[in-house]
């Protein structure tokens, strides 16, 4: 791998950290408390972080999101790391009877409401839930549902799972407890590289980037994780690269559909 793809990330960083610096210190001059909350400190600037950057990461997977979420998801859907809701926006509304949005900064939830709103998701007819917490509160997550059986035929993650703590045991706590048989996992990830080069200043930058990302992983090997927990109907679905995309780029994307034996 060059030192040009290498470093090619700095100027990303430095928008992102020009995005989220100034809007978190003047909330800190306004609530100086903020500084013993190093959390609620990260989550509200990854909120103007996201505000900024939002829209242009969508726009860049949108045909593969297309391709992925629309054609595919139906009955209860649950959607780890909702963010601001630009997944809604691909689901096909006569074959969705319940969005569920886990999304742990609550900053975020405005935008979330506002575009569930617009695409006629709503809390007060019961075809909107917004959860709260982390994805990793596989009890809440549960709690909140009104039946005991997995309720769930559609979870969905995109981008997400490499900012989840204990990710590999969540994610299939996820599938084992709230994922019906006959389910399917709808994935889009950045994940770890095939060669070893790449691999190497994915795991340089990874401190970095996650500390001024959310908690976001380079060096996440979520599609693996995925599929390493088994039970998949064979033949069905399975996982992609994305189309053009170089080998020598930090960010690998990988997608894929998994369907739960039934």
């Amino acid at each position: 791998m060059g030192l040009a793809a290498a470093f090619r990330l700095l100027p990303e960083l430095r928008l992102i950290i020009g995005a989220g610096l100034w809007p978190t210190i003047l909330a800190v001059w306004h609530s100086p408390s903020l500084l013993f909350r190093p959390h609620e400190l990260s989550r509200l600037f990854m909120f103007h972080v996201w505000k900024l950057f939002g829209n242009g990461v969508d726009e860049n997977a949108r045909d593969v999101k297309k391709a992925l979420i629309t054609p595919h998801t139906y009955g209860v859907v649950l959607d780890i790391g909702a963010g601001h809701g630009h997944t809604i926006k691909y689901l096909e509304h006569s074959h969705v009877t319940k969005y569920i949005a886990v999304e742990p900064n609550v900053h975020m939830h405005a935008e979330l409401h506002h575009t569930a709103s617009a695409t006629g998701y709503s809390q007060d007819d019961g075809t909107l839930l917004i959860l709260p917490c982390g994805t990793e509160d596989i009890t809440t997550i549960i709690s909140s549902f009104p039946v005991t059986h997995p309720p769930v035929n559609t979870l969905i993650s995109v981008l997400t799972i490499c900012s989840i703590p204990s990710p590999q045991s969540t994610i299939s706590t996820l599938i084992s407890e709230v994922l019906k048989p006959g389910g399917q996992v709808l994935y889009y990830k950045h994940v770890l590289s095939d060669k070893n080069d790449v691999v190497w200043w994915q795991r340089f930058w990874t401190p970095v980037w996650s500390t001024v990302f959310g908690g976001c992983h380079l060096d996440c090997p979520a599609h693996q994780w995925i599929e390493d927990v088994g039970g998949w109907v064979q033949g069905e679905g399975g996982m992609w690269k994305k189309e053009g995309e170089t080998e020598e780029g930090l960010f690998c994307h990988r997608g894929g559909r998994l369907i739960k034996v039934a």
